[in-house]
């Protein structure tokens, strides 16, 4: 039993993360859904606790890979396309210092 709930938190942590990494694509959404939702049924009837593991950490690694890695483009020209970074995915940028800071 509690595999299958550890199944579906990655289940539902795909589908929320694929709703954030594609807003506003409707293809690249229905394609994710569509995967997502192919994978988990093809492996419906799994058993085997081991490779349950084994689905669920692959399961958990596409999702971070996801969330962490990709970022939207708009072709709004011939040769252009335009970024669309998450918040999430902008880090302050912070000048490095090769001098320890003292700390007062």
């Amino acid at each position: 039993m509690e595999s299958r709930l550890k199944v579906l938190r990655v289940f539902k942590a795909l589908h929320r993360t694929r709703m954030e990494v594609f807003k506003d694509d409707h293809r690249a959404l229905t394609a994710a859904r569509l995967k997502i939702n192919e994978e988990f049924r093809k492996n419906k009837h799994e058993t085997s606790e081991e490779n349950i593991k084994k689905m669920i950490k692959i399961g958990s690694d596409v999702e971070a890979i996801l969330r962490t890695s990709v970022v939207q483009g708009e072709h709004i020209g011939d040769n252009r396309i335009m970024l669309r970074p998450r918040e999430s995915l902008l880090l302050e940028n912070v000048p490095y210092c090769d001098t320890p800071r003292n700390k007062s």
